[in-house]
């Protein structure tokens, strides 16, 4: 996932199922999994939010995190 020239390295396929399957596991009753993407780890991460709302703060953020997308957890649907 996101292997090409607009992302900044390629997401494994299975990683990104272990994110949606924790975030439906979750107790807090999470119902989005955003994909950000960390200069100062070089990485990928899973954040997860309640309300869709929440993708603003994410838009917005810091020159050390990207938001790259947006997925419903449960219609696994790309928002973003």
């Amino acid at each position: 996932m996101f292997d090409g020239p607009d992302f900044p390295k390629a997401l494994d396929e299975e990683v990104f199922n272990l994110w949606l399957e924790n975030g439906r596991l979750s107790k807090i009753g999470y119902n989005y999994l955003f994909i950000v993407w960390d200069e100062f780890e070089s990485s990928y991460q899973p954040v997860y939010a309640e309300r869709r709302d929440e993708i603003g703060q994410y838009k917005l953020s810091s020159s050390r995190e990207r938001l790259i997308a947006v997925y419903d957890l449960y219609s696994e649907s790309r928002i973003i």
